[in-house]
């Protein structure tokens, strides 16, 4: 009798080497996200170290999140809706190269606004690489998306606990640059990997969503709820990701504070382990609402005034 996956749907299995062409592209991804979750939360940890190097003022210092995700949002939004209609190695490649070279500049830049075009220009290339790598996932394991999602998470949020450290190593060195050479120099080997991996087996492509296809799927109700789930818990997510260095200077020194973004993400790693597991047990649906019900609270506790007091003392701004 063939094997079956908890959802009734034929496993997956192949030849030996279409296994081992597949554990090594999804390597290669790990990989990749992992470098890309350090460098995006590099960004939040350094920036009371970019107040330090460059002549900004508060508001200028406001536009690094926003430059870090405006390229990527539209590049990701146009790279996914066509994927699986180009060549996957190439199209990786080229966002695992220009996110490199993106963290490179961002490294060397001598001005702000040199900083802001790098970081800008990273996003962009990052999008192409994350438009790009997902879809090529739910192709590899596609009786068990949710579950290779909650781990491809999971990969990113240990990178994103790492980016703060290795900025704060960084600032123990003299010099916050260093974290971004060092970054840049990771992403050689990954490079590497995609380029001499066969093509990936991804049994066909995608059809291209068209605008009409978009409007459809963007009138279903569980598809609007779960885009405005997604983008409320992207919105306070960024700013603690942003900002949340800034504000513990008030009440930590020298590396301790910037590092204090990596005790929070430290947390993500084993939640989104467990969640991967969960969610095939569990529902999509029943996990959701069941998280939405912890978090809640929660975040009525941390914005309500007792908890934004803590904040504001905490703040180097007063």
């Amino acid at each position: 009798m063939a094997e079956t996956t908890a959802d009734g749907e034929p496993a997956r299995t192949g030849t030996s080497a279409e296994r081992g062409n597949r554990r090594w592209w999804t390597a290669a991804v790990f990989a990749y996200i992992v470098l890309e979750g350090a460098g995006l939360q590099m960004r939040g940890a350094v920036v009371p170290e970019l107040r330090r190097t460059f002549p900004v003022t508060d508001w200028q210092l406001g536009l690094v999140a926003p430059a870090g995700t405006l390229g990527f949002l539209v590049v990701v939004v146009l790279v996914g809706a066509v994927a699986g209609q180009f060549r996957t190695r190439r199209l990786l490649f080229l966002g695992v190269v220009g996110t490199g070279v993106g963290v490179l500049l961002m490294g060397l830049a001598p001005s702000f606004g040199l900083f802001l075009a790098a970081l800008l220009g990273r996003g962009m290339l990052t999008g192409v690489a994350r438009g790009t790598d997902r879809p090529l996932l739910s192709h590899l394991y596609p009786e068990a998306r949710g579950r290779i999602f909650g781990y491809y998470d999971m990969m990113w949020a240990v990178g994103a606990t790492a980016g703060p450290v290795l900025v704060a190593v960084a600032v123990s060195l003299g010099n916050w640059r260093l974290a971004y050479f060092a970054l840049a120099l990771a992403f050689v080997p990954v490079a590497a990997l995609v380029w001499w991996l066969p093509a990936p087996e991804e049994n066909g492509g995608d059809a291209p969503l068209d605008v009409a296809e978009l409007r459809r799927i963007g009138r279903r109700p569980e598809v609007v709820a779960m885009a405005l789930a997604v983008f409320l818990s992207t919105a306070v997510e960024g700013g603690l990701f942003t900002w949340l260095t800034t504000f513990a200077e008030g009440r930590l020194t020298g590396p301790l504070s910037t590092a204090s973004l990596s005790v929070m993400l430290a947390a993500y790693v084993p939640g989104r382990l467990v969640s991967g597991q969960l969610s095939e047990r569990f529902g999509y649906v029943r996990l959701s609402v069941g998280l939405a019900a912890v978090l809640i609270p929660a975040l009525g506790y941390t914005f309500s005034p007792r908890g934004c007091g803590s904040w504001s003392a905490s703040s180097p701004w007063g």
